[in-house]
């Protein structure tokens, strides 16, 4: 055992990153899961590259995993790195301008021969790990592809399959330096290669090789050690938005007695819901993979109209093309969840980069006046409970709800403290299975005092009606080309979705005084940052405020009386300014934006430079 002092300290950001081929986001999971297991607060970011196979060793191919993990409460995956694991020079010419002055960098030396240099355009003759550029950071070096293969030369696998191993000799390296048990990892490989004994054996050997360099080699002199995070009592788990959302859908299915279809078309970054809900057919969930976008909404439509609850997942490409059916869905006034996971646009855009560029296609991005109720999301966590409040306004209200997040959310990682089957509230759904006395024949369109229409089951005897896309007479449902009709129509469907604001709880103050001199007001993917900002400036006595807004569409209806109670509104948004406009427009105040639209989040430094600004 080398002779090590070990350092404890509040916080550590890792950003692993390598060719797409390299497996960083199964070593950045594998960390990460360890991490939520010693009881530290994390949050994570993965950075995927758009192509899904770009040449090896080329800057676009460069696939990286950020972590933050603490003893303390956080909320964003850091602004800069401490220790950057770079497997080829591409990765770390891509992530270095991220890394802090004097932070450390794991290179792989296999990584940066002749040829790795070239693809990453250095220029001829200069490599950055023997030439001094790097002298500002603790530079250490390894060969981990020689290492490996050393550590393998026993086994019959092919050259090419004990390659694949690396990524477990630099997780086993960090393993140690961060003073951690390897037990979670050894059970995770077991489980996933323990079908394919050789493969699995390579895995764990690589992985202690990793963990007994580390220990052996001079290189380190300390190692750290983050301690557990204050977190309130309960059981956790890492978990990732897109798991989140799929969990609080089975949830609220089961809460509402009503068993729920998919049909949706794979689109990123929202494929993994479709994954992770096959895996429930024990709890009533039917999934669909339709053969493209439209015949994915249509088909849960169908399912609503059938007395099921019915949800379509994509993300902003694949809501131009759903806007139709959304459009009938809003005439039929059935339950049906959109769920948009949003990415960089326009057109294909920035499929792995995240974006919060759909607000304003949620809002007015179909034909017509065709309001619908929008929830937004706005951490991994956060996920269950905002798709379980989204189903619930559904059914209750009988109309279609829009549901954002975002790349960042729908693949980042936090602790979530899973609740109790019996501490979530029942969902009720009424289901008109008669005629009441009195009433000759059924009216579709005869509403209670929240304006919401029965919902009737086709095939039920005495409820025979008809239902289509053409505007409907009022009460009766009959097609009606009547102008003074159409009016009362559009009235009434906009009024349903208004009333939804008498049954949502009030907008709160997620941190700061309730009078000031600026209130940062975010959605989705920005609270982290935004609060992380907020609580620094706070911590210096400036009285700045923040509220974050997950009822997109009614607004709460104190938000009015809260955006007047501070001398200055900002707004950040990762797009040209949408929330911004919509708050100028109902509000009339001079709320200012910071945007920031470069397919990565907001940082906290950047928020706390231009929040000062206005002080």
């Amino acid at each position: 055992m080398s002779n090590t002092s070990i350092q404890q300290l509040d916080d550590v950001v890792i950003k692993f990153a390598g060719d797409s081929g390299d497996g960083m986001q199964l070593t950045g999971s594998q960390f990460s899961n360890n991490t939520a297991l010693i009881g530290n607060d994390l949050s994570t970011f993965p950075d995927f590259p758009a192509e899904i196979r770009a040449p090896q060793g080329t800057l676009p191919g460069v696939s990286g995993f950020q972590l933050h993990f603490s003893s303390n409460r956080i909320f964003t995956p850091g602004d800069a790195c401490d220790v950057l694991v770079a497997m080829n020079a591409a990765a770390l010419k891509a992530n270095l301008k991220g890394l802090k002055k004097g932070g450390i960098i794991i290179a792989n030396t296999d990584g940066f021969d002749a040829k790795n240099l070239r693809l990453a355009n250095y220029p001829e003759g200069i490599n950055p790990l023997e030439d001094g550029s790097l002298a500002n950071y603790q530079l250490h070096t390894m060969d981990v592809t020689k290492m490996t293969r050393e550590a393998l030369k026993d086994s019959t696998l092919g050259m090419k399959e004990k390659d694949r191993a690396k990524n477990m000799f630099v997780l086993g390296f960090l393993y140690w330096l961060y003073d951690r048990n390897m037990d979670n990892t050894e059970a995770f490989l077991k489980e996933k290669f323990g079908k394919k004994p050789e493969i699995l054996d390579s895995n764990l050997k690589v992985l202690h090789a990793g963990y007994n360099f580390a220990d052996t080699v001079e290189a380190f002199t300390t190692r750290y050690r983050v301690e557990k995070a204050r977190m309130e009592p309960g059981t956790y788990r890492s978990i990732t938005g897109n798991t989140a959302l799929a969990y609080g859908l089975v949830a609220a299915s089961q809460k509402a007695n009503l068993p729920m279809f998919l049909g949706t078309y794979p689109i990123t970054p929202a494929s993994d819901i479709l994954h992770e809900l096959s895996r429930f057919k024990n709890f009533g969930i039917r999934t669909f993979q339709a053969e493209d976008e439209i015949a994915g909404i249509t088909s849960a439509i169908g399912a609503s109209y059938g007395g099921h609850m019915g949800v379509t997942t994509t993300s902003g490409p694949g809501m131009a093309l759903k806007g139709e059916a959304m459009g009938l869905a809003v005439m039929l006034e059935i339950p049906l969840l959109i769920i948009d996971i949003q990415r960089g646009g326009p057109s294909t855009g920035l499929p792995t980069k995240t974006e919060q560029s759909d607000l304003l296609q949620a809002y007015y991005g179909r034909n017509g006046e065709c309001p619908m109720p929008i929830i937004s999301a706005s951490t991994p966590a956060d996920c269950f409970d905002a798709i379980f409040e989204a189903f619930k306004i559904s059914v209750q209200h009988m109309t279609p709800v829009i549901f954002l997040s975002d790349g960042y959310i729908a693949n980042g990682a936090e602790p979530w403290r899973f609740p109790k089957s019996a501490d979530l509230p029942a969902i009720e759904v009424k289901f008109k299975k008669q005629l009441e006395e009195g009433e000759e024949n059924f009216l579709p369109y005869h509403r209670d005092e929240n304006l919401v229409r029965p919902w009737a089951v086709p095939g039920t005897p005495g409820l025979e009606h008809r239902i289509g896309g053409l505007e409907k007479q009022n009460i009766t449902g009959n097609v009606s080309y009547d102008p003074e009709n159409h009016q009362l129509m559009v009235k009434i469907r906009q009024e349903k979705v208004d009333k939804i604001a008498d049954h949502i709880p009030p907008q709160k103050i997620e941190v700061g005084p309730e009078k000031g001199k600026v209130l940062v007001l975010g959605w989705g993917s920005t609270f982290g940052a935004i609060k992380s900002a907020v609580l620094d400036l706070l911590a210096e006595g400036h009285q700045v405020a923040h509220a974050h807004i997950r009822h997109m569409r009614p607004f709460p209806k104190n938000l009015g009386e809260i955006l007047h109670s501070y001398d200055k509104v900002l707004i950040p948004e990762i797009n040209n300014g949408q929330l911004i406009k919509i708050i100028r427009d109902q509000y009339l105040i001079d709320a200012q934006g910071y945007h920031k639209i470069m397919g990565v989040p907001i940082t906290k430094g950047e928020l706390i430079t231009r929040i000062k600004e206005m002080l």
